[in-house]
């Protein structure tokens, strides 16, 4: 009796490769790859129709759960597309926040990426140093808005707060002593900007711990070169766009080709590749980790010399500060109004995109007038990318699967929305 050979195949969702909960049937000539057809919406979450049910700033707290490893790029999004419509403009040190936190953002995102996408292929030493990176960086993230992940920290006209002049600091316990606690406490004795800039010096020394555990990694090589190739007019037609059309060639960058709020006085390189495959992917994550961190040092720079508002003093948009509106009448209406009702956008509709660490991440927005969008509809990456996953496999093995999900960086979050 002749052996079967073509049989179809499940992958996922319960696959600890499948990045969330992604549903692969594949068809296989052995364990050749013919056809993939990917499966989404088992996570599906509504944020677009429950958008249209809530004031415009009670729908920003959604957007940090799109996707749940770069919170605040997609908040600004979102906050920019209302700004776009409302016709306002945040003041300059918010921009300089917005584009600090986007940034670091930007880094939090390729440190889980690197850690998952090489654990995926089997390097487990590479997910606990990217995870030792990244809860100073958490850290950062709940001094300023008090949450580790979901920090709703941008706001139409600004950020809700300023950033802090102090770090949280480690106490002694029964797990610590008093002299381990110090040594943990060395660079928390300053503000949020001394703590970042202490961040920033040691993490390019990071990043080439990760280039030596993985760039010339005999088994990372044959797991990543050479696989799934797109060229660059495949990654144009197929609408790919951050570090994936960027491993195919192209320089499309909406940080240098349509700048938004302070970038365009920011000094940084697009890194691009050569052969579009996994590996170029790769190279070109590592270093826009380097460039983010060029920018985070120069936000910091100037953040230190220039003081001023962080929001908008327009209390239609913009809540009253605290001691205001526990002391004055206008303002406590000002705030009532606004966290029961919100605030109406004018008739019409806009679209803000920003350079999401995955792509272009934007938002559309349709209003009739009301305090809550006729329609919302986000341009996710992720989405867009992961249509790419069947022409990507075909004529690889099984294996391969699991690297072109990593170099993919996909998060269900944003793809089912």
């Amino acid at each position: 009796m002749p052996e079967i050979r073509n049989y179809t195949l499940n992958f996922g969702p319960q696959h600890p490769a499948a990045h969330g909960v992604l549903r692969l049937v594949l068809e296989m000539d052995g364990e050749v790859i013919e056809r993939a057809d990917p499966h989404i919406g088992l996570l599906h979450r509504a944020t677009e129709k429950l958008a249209e049910s809530k004031p415009y700033n009670q729908s920003i707290g959604y957007m940090d759960r799109l996707d749940y490893v770069s919170m605040m790029c997609n908040e600004h999004g979102y906050v920019l597309a209302m700004e776009k419509l409302m016709g306002v403009q945040a003041p300059e040190r918010a921009q300089y926040i917005r584009v600090m936190f986007d940034e670091v953002t930007r880094i939090l995102n390729h440190l889980l990426w690197i850690g998952a996408h090489a654990l995926d292929v089997g390097a487990m030493t590479m997910f606990l140093y990217a995870f030792r990176e990244r809860e100073d960086l958490m850290d950062v993230y709940e001094a300023v808005s008090g949450a580790r992940l979901h920090a709703t920290y941008y706001r139409p006209g600004g950020v809700a707060r300023d950033l802090p002049d102090s770090m949280p600091q480690y106490k002694k316990s029964k797990w610590h002593s008093q002299r381990e606690v110090n040594k943990l406490n060395e660079n928390r004795e300053g503000s949020l900007l001394d703590f970042l800039e202490d961040f920033t010096n040691r993490f390019p020394g990071y990043v080439d711990e990760y280039e030596t555990l993985l760039t010339d990694n005999r088994i990372w090589k044959q797991r990543t070169v050479d696989i799934a190739i797109v060229s660059p007019e495949r990654a144009r037609a197929l609408g790919f766009t951050g570090p994936m059309i960027r491993g195919s060639g192209i320089p499309w960058d909406l940080r240098k080709k349509q700048p938004y709020e302070v970038y365009d006085r920011m000094e940084f390189d697009i890194p691009v590749g050569t052969n579009g495959d996994c590996y170029d992917r790769y190279l070109v994550r590592i270093q826009e980790m380097r460039e983010s961190n060029r920018i985070i040092r120069q936000c910091i720079e100037w953040l230190r010399e220039n003081d001023g508002p962080i929001i908008i003093d327009n209390h239609k948009v913009a809540p009253p500060k605290r001691e205001e509106m526990k002391a004055d009448m206008e303002s406590l209406i000002h705030h009532f109004k606004l966290f029961t009702e919100g605030f109406c956008l004018p008739e019409g509709e806009a679209y803000a995109a920003v350079e999401h660490p995955k792509g272009e991440f934007g938002c559309y927005i349709v209003s009739d007038g009301a305090n809550k969008p006729y329609r919302l509809k986000v341009r996710a990456p992720g989405f867009v990318h992961l249509s790419a996953l069947d022409e990507m496999v075909r004529g690889h093995m099984l294996a391969d699967v699991v690297a072109v999900i990593g170099t993919q960086d996909i998060v269900f979050g944003e793809v089912d929305r």
